[in-house]
């Protein structure tokens, strides 16, 4: 594993032990690289969403009303919530 050297404030670093000593990571290394992970996965997710809002604004104007686009949604939110009962 590649090793790295941080430089943070005092109340950063007391904050990282704070977490440790919680019982909620057993090293601050531990914790910085859960912040990492967290940081990788919301950025993804913000790529993933802004593809699917520039596709649904590339694909112009719906045909279908407003009611129409809602019973779909719930339709298929039941339909995932079926699936993982």
């Amino acid at each position: 594993m590649a090793q790295m050297n941080v430089s943070v404030p005092s109340p950063m670093k007391d904050w990282c032990e704070d977490q440790v000593r919680d019982g909620r990571f057993s090293t601050t290394s531990d914790y910085v690289r859960d912040l990492i992970r967290r940081d990788q996965d919301s950025r993804v997710g913000a790529r993933t969403l802004q593809s699917m809002i520039d596709e649904g604004v590339e694909s112009g104007k719906s045909s279908r009303t407003l009611d129409e686009i809602f019973a779909e949604a719930r339709s298929r939110a039941n339909a995932l919530a079926s699936d993982e009962g």
